[in-house]
C-alpha cells in the first residue's frame, strides 16, 4: 500500500503531458524489446538460405518473420514518436532501458542466449535507473511552433554537434565498417547511435508539429516540418541498415545494452545542446544515467 501511495505521488508530481509521454514510452519499450528477438530469428532464418545481413546481404527483406519483427518495431517507434510530442527527449529516451530487459529475457528464453546472474542484476539496475530518471527529469521547454524548433536546431552549437556527428558517422561507414564491422561491435552500433541522436531531435520536432496541428495550429504549411521529415527518414533507414548488421553478427544480449547506452548518451547530449537544459535536475539526471549505463555495459556482456 505504501509503495502504491508513493507511486501515486510520483505521478501526481508530473505534468499530464509527461504522464502521457511516460505511458507511451513504456508501451514503446515493450514492442521494441520484442522486435529485437523476432527480427533476430528472421535474420537467422534468412541467412540460412541466402546472403547474411552481416556481410551485406538483404535476403531478410523476403523473410516474413523479419517483417513481423519490423512491424513490432514500427508500432513501438510510433508510440515512441507520440511520446516525444508530450514529454522531453531527456525523459523519453532513457526509458528505452526497459526494452533491454524485455530483449534480454526473451533472448534467454527464445534464442537460447544465456543470461548470467550479472545480466539479471543489470536488468534490475535498468528499472531503478529509469525510475530515478522519471522522477528527476527536468520540465520541458514550451514550444509554440515548428519554426521555433528549427531556430534551435540551426543555432551554432547544435550545428557544430550535428556536423561532428555526421563526420564521425561518415568516417565509420567509409573506413571502419569494411575493415572492422564483422569483429568490432562498436562500429555498427556507433553508426546507429550517432545517426540516432539526430533522428530523435527530428522526431521530437515532428511530434511537436503534429501535436500543434491537431490542436488547431497547422504546422504542415511550414517547410521546416518537411525538412525534419526528410531527416527522420534518412536517419531511420541508416539506423535500420546497421542495426540489422549488428544483430546478424553479434549476440542480441550484447547489442541491446550497448546500443541503448550509446544511443541514450548521445541523445542526452543532443537534447542538452539543442534545448539548453541546465540546472540541478540535469546534473542529477546525468549522474544517474552515467552510473546506470556504466554498470549495464559491463554486466550484460
Amino acid at each position: 500500500m505504501g509503495g502504491a501511495r508513493l507511486g501515486m505521488r510520483w505521478v501526481e508530481g508530473m505534468s499530464a503531458d509527461n504522464v502521457k509521454g511516460l505511458l507511451l514510452a513504456l508501451s514503446s519499450s515493450l514492442f521494441i524489446g520484442a522486435s529485437f528477438i523476432v527480427k533476430k530469428k528472421g535474420l537467422k532464418k534468412a541467412g540460412a538460405s541466402g546472403v547474411r545481413a552481416g556481410v551485406g546481404g538483404y535476403s531478410y527483406l523476403l523473410e516474413p518473420l523479419w517483417w513481423a519483427g519490423m512491424t513490432a518495431m514500427i508500432v513501438g517507434e510510433i508510440a515512441n514518436f507520440a511520446a516525444y510530442a508530450f514529454a522531453p527527449a531527456i525523459l523519453v529516451t532513457p526509458l528505452g532501458a526497459l526494452s533491454i530487459i524485455i530483449s534480454a529475457v526473451l533472448a534467454h528464453i527464445i534464442l537460447r542466449e544465456k543470461l548470467h546472474i550479472f545480466g539479471i542484476l543489470g536488468c534490475i539496475l535498468c528499472v531503478v535507473g529509469s525510475t530515478s530518471i522519471v522522477l528527476h527529469a527536468p520540465p520541458e521547454r514550451e514550444i509554440e511552433s515548428v519554426a521555433e524548433v528549427w531556430d534551435l536546431a540551426t543555432e551554432p552549437a547544435f550545428l557544430l554537434y550535428a556536423s561532428i556527428v555526421l563526420a564521425a558517422a561518415f568516417v565509420l561507414i567509409i573506413h571502419f565498417v569494411p575493415q572492422y564491422g564483422q569483429t568490432h561491435i562498436m562500429v555498427y552500433i556507433g553508426v546507429c547511435s550517432l545517426v540516432g541522436s539526430l533522428s530523435v531531435m527530428s522526431v521530437k520536432a515532428l511530434g511537436i508539429a503534429l501535436k500543434l496541428t491537431f490542436s488547431g495550429m497547422n504546422q504542415l504549411v511550414y517547410p521546416q516540418t518537411w525538412m525534419f521529415l526528410l531527416v527522420v527518414v534518412a536517419c531511420i533507414v541508416t539506423q535500420m541498415n546497421y542495426l540489422n548488421k549488428a544483430l546478424d553478427t553479434f549476440n542480441t544480449a550484447v547489442v541491446s545494452p550497448i546500443y541503448y547506452t550509446m544511443f541514450t548518451s548521445l541523445t542526452i547530449l543532443a537534447s542538452v545542446i539543442m534545448f539548453k537544459v541546465t540546472g540541478f535536475e540535469l546534473n542529477l539526471f546525468v549522474d544517474i544515467i552515467v552510473y546506470q549505463e556504466s554498470l549495464i555495459s559491463h554486466l550484460l556482456k
